[in-house]
């Protein structure tokens, strides 16, 4: 997983189907999503109609600057139909806000998890 500045993101996929992970670490900055927006987007522009479930690692996240804050809604707002599934995983109450509210933009379902492996179950279909 390649770090780019506060965000690490990997992305796997299987035919129309996508698992993106993410892992934000300290404030994310309009750079994080300069760099990480086209590699999204590149990826997803191969297929027509991209299933997209993600995993967000928010136990190192502090939140955004002004800039990344409008950059991830405008993603959301982007990409929000391809989203199936996102797990956000951490350890705040405000994350768990923000899950509820991410739900607005995206067209699948968004959870907040307070431990990993349940994540990754709900994701796979579990829970």
């Amino acid at each position: 997983m390649a770090v780019v500045h506060g965000l690490a993101m990997d992305i796997e996929r299987k035919d129309d189907s996508f698992f993106i992970e993410l892992k934000a670490t300290g404030t994310l900055t309009h750079a994080d999503y300069e760099k990480i927006v086209p590699i999204l987007d590149e990826a997803l522009a191969e297929v027509e109609k991209p299933i997209v479930d993600a995993y967000f690692d928010g136990t190192e996240f502090e939140g955004w600057e002004l800039q990344a804050a409008w950059d991830d809604l405008r993603l959301g707002l982007k990409h929000g139909k391809k989203f199936h599934r996102i797990a956000i995983y951490g350890n705040q109450h405000w994350q768990e806000i923000m899950a509820k509210v991410g739900g607005w933009f995206v067209a699948g379902e968004v959870r907040y998890f307070d431990d990993p492996l349940d994540a990754l179950a709900w994701l796979r279909g579990g829970v």
